[in-house]
């Protein structure tokens, strides 16, 4: 998908107010929780599957999903 993230890429668009990576993040929480039939995938299992498209890190991506509202616990 990309590289990694410009300056731009974190700023929230103005229909949702998200931005790209927020958007990716849902994206492929969304994939999976579908592929797999939960309501919840682990969180390492999402890294993987961001990292795929940009270079973040863990804590960057506890960071990212912080934002969103998602918890941890069930």
């Amino acid at each position: 998908m990309t590289d990694g993230l410009t300056g731009t890429d974190w700023l929230p668009d103005v229909g949702d107010g998200l931005n790209r990576l927020q958007r990716l993040v849902l994206y492929e929480l969304n994939k999976a929780c579908r592929e797999t039939g939960r309501d919840f995938v682990l969180a390492i299992m999402l890294y993987g599957r961001v990292v795929e498209h940009v270079p973040i890190t863990e804590a960057q991506l506890q960071a990212v999903l912080l934002s969103l509202g998602v918890r941890g616990d069930r």
